[in-house]
């Protein structure tokens, strides 16, 4: 991620491509810790109920799933999935 040393603020994670953007950052980035900092402020983002619609997962489920870093391989899979297609749209730049 760009700010390595900054939190990141659940509150900007108000849509599916601001979360998008924030797990493909992470994503990219490849340190575990900063994957689960992100992970971890999806969970409590207002945007998680897109992300949850798009994966096909209870906001509820998906929010406790992120925030104790606990599921399994056919989430991660599928959260992957929806921000690679969801970039794949539409990141301008990169």
């Amino acid at each position: 991620m760009s700010e390595q040393n900054s939190p990141i603020d659940p509150a900007s994670l108000d849509s599916l491509d601001a979360i998008a953007d924030c797990l493909a950052d992470a994503f990219e980035d490849g340190d575990g810790a900063i994957i689960g900092a992100a992970l971890k402020a999806v969970s409590q983002a207002p945007g998680l109920g897109a992300l949850a619609a798009a994966v096909g997962v209870p906001r509820e489920q998906l929010g406790a799933a992120l925030a104790s870093g606990e599921f399994d391989l056919d989430l991660t899979l599928e959260i992957m999935k929806v921000v690679d297609l969801h970039m794949s749209g539409g990141r301008s730049g990169d």
